[in-house]
Parts: C-alpha cells; sequence; structure tokens
C-alpha cells in the first residue's frame, strides 16, 4: 500500500491532509502509529464522518520514507 504514495499524487502532513479531505480529493489517509494523537485524532474522526480509507503505518519514519522526505511523516494522504 505504501508503493502508492511513492509513486502517486499525495499530500504529506496533517494540515495538508485536512485541507484534502475538506476539498473531497483524498482517496486514502496514512496515519503513523507513532505520531501524537493530537495531530492524528482528529484527521481519523474526520475520515470516519468521511467515509474515508484509514491505513495505520507503524512509524513516522517509514511513512516519511513512503512520501519521498528525509524526515518523519504523521499524516499523509493519496489525493485524485
Amino acid at each position: 500500500m505504501l508503493t502508492e504514495l511513492k509513486t502517486g499524487p499525495r499530500v504529506v502532513g496533517a494540515k495538508q491532509t485536512r485541507r484534502a479531505l475538506s476539498d473531497g480529493k483524498a482517496v486514502r489517509v496514512y496515519l503513523a502509529e507513532d505520531a501524537d494523537p493530537g495531530v492524528t485524532g482528529p484527521i481519523e474522526i474526520l475520515c470516519a464522518e468521511q467515509g474515508t480509507e484509514v491505513i495505520r503505518v507503524p512509524a513516522m519514519r517509514e511513512l516519511g520514507q513512503a512520501c519521498g522526505i528525509a524526515v518523519g511523516a504523521a499524516v499523509a494522504a493519496l489525493v485524485r
């Protein structure tokens, strides 16, 4: 599933993911399990309200690498 983030259109970070969800552009949201729940919790609630699929990733570092960035990422989304 993380290979989609490497090749497809994506946004990284809570703010951009929230915006993509609000605009109806987020297809799938990825949340790092070791991220601050204060960051991921509101995104997860928004996904549940909109029926957007949530994929859990074990580590922020792993999610960041999948997004092609040198730092960890708490949240990312595959967008259309």
